[in-house]
């Protein structure tokens, strides 16, 4: 996935983005004013992703408490706005923060970022976006990359995000947050 940060305007807001013509295949978020626009991710990317949101419906599923949602629009300010590629939501939470757009407008309870190879996308997930949700209350946010198979996973611990633990191969993922749930990280990245 190639990014770019464009900066024709000095601060970009929402207002700004949906009068700017759309290009299919790319993803335009907003970090503090800053314009990020991603293409395509890899199909090893989009699997990660497919897999984790079926792995946390189906725990929600017969518990009841919740949903897994791939890529949102998670609004906050009119110059913060992204689409991370799953996010975890309670129902009450989600009641709370579905605006008439369609749009998630706060934060869910866990966000998750897959990454894409390079700099600028590392930067992107393991720096801007870990400070923008840690900002905004997420109380878990993880990072999984396919290349190495493994996840980095951070928690709201005395009022910061922590990293708390960074699993591969052959652990077992697991969060305070989905009381039961577990997944073996492998089978999150396998191609069969």
């Amino acid at each position: 996935m190639v990014e770019a940060t464009i900066a024709i305007h000095p601060h970009w807001t929402v207002d700004l983005l949906r009068q700017m013509p759309q290009v299919a295949g790319e993803r335009y978020e907003l970090i503090q004013g800053e314009l990020h626009v991603t293409t395509q991710p890899h199909t090893r990317h989009q699997i990660a992703c497919t897999r984790l949101a079926t792995e946390l419906n189906n725990w929600s599923q017969p518990t009841g408490v919740g949903i897994a949602i791939g890529a949102p629009g998670l609004v906050y300010a009119d110059n913060e706005a992204v689409a991370p590629d799953v996010v975890w939501v309670s129902h009450q939470r989600l009641a709370e923060l579905l605006g008439d757009d369609g749009k998630l407008h706060g934060s869910p309870e866990l966000i998750v970022e897959v990454l894409s190879p390079g700099k600028a996308n590392e930067v992107r997930d393991r720096e801007l976006k870990l400070e923008l949700y840690a900002r905004h209350g997420v109380r878990e946010y993880w990072i999984a990359d396919w290349r190495t198979s493994s996840i980095s996973v951070y928690r709201w611990v005395e009022a910061d995000f922590a990293l708390v633990e960074t699993l591969q191969s052959g652990e077992t993922l697991t969060s305070p947050l989905l009381p039961g749930f577990a997944c073996a990280v492998e089978r999150l990245f396998a191609l069969a």
